[in-house]
């Protein structure tokens, strides 16, 4: 992820460039989310950072023109090592104009996927095997379309599987961004002292089918009817 900065837009950022945020942490848990639900929970890191400017100018708004103090890497690249084995590569950066490069790529010996932006929560996943000429569009295969945000809700109060968007899911990808700022700070991989299950797939079928039936039955157990 890769934008010149928040202080174009937004007219009050200097929570942006404080202690706490930064481009990890602010972009960093949409992209990690998605890193460990497709590739699982990461042991180790290797971090980088850096800040190419000691002010930013305010773009927009009443403060237009004011100046606020960077004390935060402003740019953060990490190698991720999943308990897998999978590696990543991260790039979290305020520093660069754009990027043409795709939000997630996931590559293998057989194919590789081009997954959508995680902070938009839909899009079209592409699929490239060993040997094809051109990039497919792979068909929507389960429950989640566009983004439908209200259907992770109905999904999370029917009675099967873990909820996907779990507290250790999110303390996990807290740890991995605290360990990559760590690295980046000691010059030293770091290993990642917390871990997660991997979430469940969604569900394959469409979660518009029967969802008014599924919550009803909760409600009811709730109510002891």
């Amino acid at each position: 992820m890769v934008t010149p900065g928040h202080e174009r837009w937004h007219p009050n950022p200097d929570f942006y460039y404080a202690f706490g945020g930064g481009p990890l942490m602010d972009m960093g848990p949409y992209y990690l989310t998605a890193l460990v639900t497709l590739l699982g929970p990461v042991a180790s890191v290797i971090g980088a950072g850096s800040r190419t400017r000691g002010e930013r100018v305010i773009g927009t708004g009443p403060r237009a023109g004011e100046r606020v103090p960077v004390g935060v890497d402003t740019h953060v690249s990490g190698v991720l090592v999943h308990a897998s084995g999978v590696l990543s590569t991260l790039v979290m950066s305020f520093d660069a104009v754009d990027t043409h490069a795709a939000p997630i790529e996931v590559h293998g010996d057989a194919a590789s996927l081009v997954v959508p932006d995680p902070n938009q929560f839909h899009g079209p996943v592409l699929h490239k095997a060993l040997g094809a000429a051109e990039w497919r569009t792979l068909p929507v295969s389960a429950g989640y379309r566009d983004a439908g945000r209200g259907y992770g809700l109905a999904d999370m109060v029917g009675p099967d599987g873990r909820h996907r968007a779990s507290g250790e899911l999110a303390y996990h990808v807290l740890d991995v961004m605290e360990s990559l700022l760590r690295s980046a700070q000691t010059g030293q991989a770091v290993t990642v002292a917390s871990t997660c299950a991997r979430p469940d797939p969604v569900p394959s079928i469409s979660l518009l089918s029967g969802v008014d039936e599924r919550v009803d039955q909760r409600a009811r157990r709730g109510l002891g009817q």
